[in-house]
């Protein structure tokens, strides 16, 4: 008796494995999946059926895998087995042609994907474990937004990631069709549903991608990777798919999916899967049409318009032009919500454009800062949020990310990551909570240095800053520096010469030039940089006026030590001497270079970080960096006179915008009394920290 039950426990396991090489599955939409699809995020099967990875929401992620695990490799000789899938999907953007960030086809060891993030990680990975060799991660990426960290192609990429979000290979998104024959281009955030084959052979070691938008699989691929996923692979691997939103949002459907391993996956007839949903619409038209055709009394209609006044009032009345503009639009409701109505309690900052809000957004509970500004300029206000538009899309770990915007009639609400630890002047100037050290320093200087550069080389366009200074250098909980407040920055295209414009900025970090030729330049911000560099080694703001009738320009006060032979002296003395004395005097040297008088006399910002990270040395031999007016200051210390006159170059210039739609009531006051020839006014004109 023993005997036959040990033979059919024996017969059991050989006829019913619990994981078969040859399993396989085809889901024509998700409606009757039960448990065989395994959820988490914000992802749901919706009543037709279609499996929706993602929503509008801004900065969520979702999962969808096969519940069971499959055998991918041979326990016997560690070879990966082949696999095939196919499955048909579509992106939705919340607003048209601006979509993030992506999804991906997935092969992963845990099917929840602990402590991935959002945006720019597709749900898969965090910034500490990306790239990590442990992660047995395989994905194919289909992104719609290119990242400057991960080093994308564009955005509308499709790329083969191991163990890292940065791709091993990408390319464009494309498909043949016509008899396989004719390459097209193909916007992965049209909204169109796309089949994707992805196909792994382990014999020849070939990976291949092949997209198409018809029920047919094209013969040509639009990406082919020799690789040995043997490595990568664990026994057992779940399957699925991870996508998330960034600044921007999209729905990422997957309306059906066929997948087997050692075969061929069976493709997917597009006809007869559920529909996607159409993007977003805005009814408010349809519906004030329905209202108004409704009022057929005299005293119903009086109703109705009542309401709808009222309505008005307190509702985002979103203008056609706007629905064009990325990143993300917040409603104003959310963030009354997130600041708590925008109480004083939550005030964490006060500049020449507005008020800073600290926040917390209802939905996803993140931390944000929400700059408030006031504008009575329609023009002036679709003009900026234009930029605003193209600055959304930067992408670098030294900038504060903006996060969205939001317009309720004339004022106009940024929203960006909160800094948790506030702005550089705090840490730098007069009392402040907490000492840096020199070491925090020094990568506070080399960060933003990396920012900057970036700015004006690496990306698309040019970006002019315009307002370097330490009061928008802003630290996040690691006291990482990341250059912020772009509200004055101007953009142009690499190669052009920027246009004409009004001198705006702070001053005592405003290049002499500007008042000439009211061009900003890549030039004109690296002598604002040289001036952050002097402040954050001294410790003191680029123009003092402490102790009348004389004032401290700091970058003389620099020269003048540096040609007695007592630079050192001028290091912040709360460093208690404990700092690297080369780095210092390196830092001292490249400020003063970058705040010299003459344009062409200045490094670039490649050049600036090329000095800091030690590879080109600087030069022995300094050249004094002008005066103002074109004369030397015979020392540091210049009279009330001198001050006055360094305001009035700027006072006079045709191109400074004396009264501007952007600046306070107080500070309009303060131009007139300058002009007036106020000498107490304009001695305290220059220990306010206000743009013109």
């Amino acid at each position: 008796m023993a005997k036959k039950l040990f033979l059919f426990l024996v017969l059991l396991s050989v006829s019913s494995p619990v994981f078969s090489q040859s399993e396989e599955f085809t889901f024509h939409g998700f409606k009757d999946v039960g448990k065989n699809i395994s959820l988490n995020g914000v992802a749901e099967i919706e009543q037709n059926g279609i499996l929706r990875l993602t929503n509008y929401t801004s900065a969520v992620l979702g999962h969808a895998f096969y519940s069971i695990p499959f055998e991918f490799k041979n326990s016997t000789n560690g070879k990966a087995f082949s696999f095939s899938t196919a499955f048909a999907f579509a992106i939705v953007p919340e607003y048209a042609k601006l979509g993030g960030h992506g999804f991906a086809f997935t092969i992963a060891k845990s099917k929840e994907l602990k402590g991935a993030l959002p945006r720019q990680y597709l749900g898969l990975l965090n910034e500490k474990d990306n790239g990590n060799f442990s992660n047995h991660l395989f994905a194919v990426e289909f992104d719609s937004v290119s990242d400057y960290e991960f080093k994308d192609i564009s955005d509308n990429h499709v790329g083969i990631d191991i163990n890292s979000l940065v791709s091993n290979i990408s390319v464009n998104v494309s498909c043949f069709s016509q008899g396989n024959s004719i390459e097209q281009k193909l916007n992965l955030r049209s909204g169109k549903i796309v089949q994707a084959w992805v196909d792994y052979d382990s014999v020849s070691n070939l990976l291949n991608v092949t997209l198409s938008l018809s029920s047919s699989k094209p013969n040509v691929p639009i990406l082919s990777f020799p690789v040995d996923l043997s490595p990568i692979f664990l026994e057992y691997m779940y399957v699925g798919f991870s996508a998330s939103t960034g600044l921007l949002a999209s729905s990422h459907y997957i309306s059906g999916w066929s997948f087997k391993i050692n075969g061929q996956a069976q493709s997917l007839d597009l006809s007869s899967l559920p529909s996607v949903p159409r993007s977003k619409k805005n009814h408010l038209p349809l519906i004030l049409v329905y209202s108004f055709s409704a009022a057929v009394s005299v005293a119903l209609a009086i109703g109705i318009v009542l309401y709808m006044i009222k309505k008005f009032v307190t509702m985002d009345v979103i203008e056609p032009w706007e629905l064009d503009i990325g990143p993300h639009r917040y409603s104003y409701r959310e963030l009354k919500k997130a600041t708590g109505g925008f109480k004083d309690e939550e005030l964490i900052g006060l500049g020449g454009f507005g008020r800073v809000y600290k926040g917390t957004l209802p939905n996803t509970n993140a931390k944000v800062a929400v700059k408030q500004i006031n504008n009575g300029s329609k023009r002036g206000m679709r003009e900026f949020i234009s930029e605003i538009e193209t600055i959304g899309r930067l992408r670098h770990r030294n900038l504060v990310q903006l996060l969205g915007w939001c317009r309720r009639r004339d004022d106009l609400f940024l929203v960006y990551d909160f800094m948790s630890n506030g702005s550089l002047d705090k840490y730098i100037f007069d009392e402040p909570k907490l000492i840096l050290s020199w070491e925090q320093r020094f990568k506070i200087i080399k960060g933003v240095a990396s920012g900057l550069l970036y700015l004006h080389e690496e990306w698309e366009q040019t970006v002019i800053h315009r307002d370097i200074k330490a009061g928008n250098v802003l630290l996040d909980s690691e006291l990482n520096g990341r250059l912020g407040d772009f509200g004055l920055a101007k953009l142009y295209e690499h190669g052009t010469d920027p246009s004409t414009t009004k001198v705006v900025g702070t001053l005592g970090y405003l290049a002499p030039e500007l008042t000439k030729t009211g061009k900003p330049t890549t030039s004109s911000d690296v002598f604002a940089f040289g001036a952050l560099l002097l402040e954050i080694v001294c410790g003191r703001k680029p123009i003092e006026v402490k102790a009348l009738p004389e004032e401290l320009i700091l970058v003389d006060w620099v020269w003048e030590k540096w040609q007695e032979g007592s630079i050192l002296e001028v290091v912040d003395t709360r460093l208690r001497g404990e700092y690297d004395e080369g780095e210092v005097v390196m830092v001292l040297k490249l400020g003063l270079m970058c705040s010299n008088n003459a344009p062409a006399k200045r490094p670039n910002m490649r050049q600036v970080v090329s000095f800091l990270k030690g590879e080109v040395p600087l030069q022995e031999v300094m050249v004094a960096p002008d005066e103002y007016g074109g004369k030397k200051f015979v020392s540091g210390r210049a009279t009330s006179a001198r001050a006055d006159k360094v305001l009035h170059s700027y006072l006079e210039s045709p191109y400074l915008e004396k009264v501007s739609s952007w600046s306070s009531v107080y500070h309009c006051k303060r131009v007139v009394d300058l002009e007036a020839g106020s000498t107490s006014t304009l001695s305290a004109s220059l220990t306010e920290d206000e743009r013109f």
